[in-house]
């Protein structure tokens, strides 16, 4: 894959077994936004960062989403017009549940606007995070194809998937 590739954690960025920092290690092209503030976050902080990311590739890039960075994505493209070749929505935070931390905010409501861009949804049926019902009328909003992988949590680096193959699967299907 040439396509520039933005890597985008949620709350507590991906730790050192997570797919998300696998990939960033085995590819060359994939690069990290990082956010000043990785615990408590403001969603327009993590909004100017991930606009000056794209800003900064020579093409349009493909972004890699986990978890709040999901929210993030439709809230940046709600705000802005950058060209984007795709979107892969990994275990989208439902930020209107009760399960959601306090912590961070400007995240909610969720977005609910249809993607400017291809994109997919991945979902677990046992996420703490988002029931499986919210993670499919998430697709349904963004316009997201949505690939359910059966009980895998939270999708993340204690779901024991390793550099998870599916999700690099379907990564190039967005490259290609």
């Amino acid at each position: 894959m040439t396509t520039p590739v933005l890597i985008l954690p949620g709350i507590s960025n991906s730790g050192p077994q997570h797919w998300q920092t696998l990939w960033e290690r085995r590819f060359p092209n994939f690069k990290r936004v990082q956010q000043s503030e990785w615990e408590a976050p403001e969603c327009a902080d993590w909004i100017a960062n991930l606009d000056q990311a794209i800003a900064a590739c020579a093409e349009p890039p493909v972004l890699v989403g986990h978890s709040a960075a999901c929210t993030l994505i439709g809230k940046w493209a709600e705000q802005h017009q950058r060209p984007v070749k795709g979107a892969l929505l990994v275990a989208p935070s439902d930020t209107e549940a009760a399960s959601y931390p306090v912590e961070p905010t400007g995240f909610q409501p969720m977005s609910t606007a249809k993607l400017p861009f291809p994109s997919i949804v991945v979902a677990s049926s046992n996420d703490e995070y988002v029931t499986i019902e919210r993670a499919r009328q998430f697709a349904s909003n963004w316009g997201s194809d949505l690939v359910e992988i059966g009980a895998y949590g939270h999708i993340n680096g204690n779901s024991g998937l390793g550099e998870w193959a599916q999700g690099l699967a379907l990564l190039k299907h967005l490259t290609d």
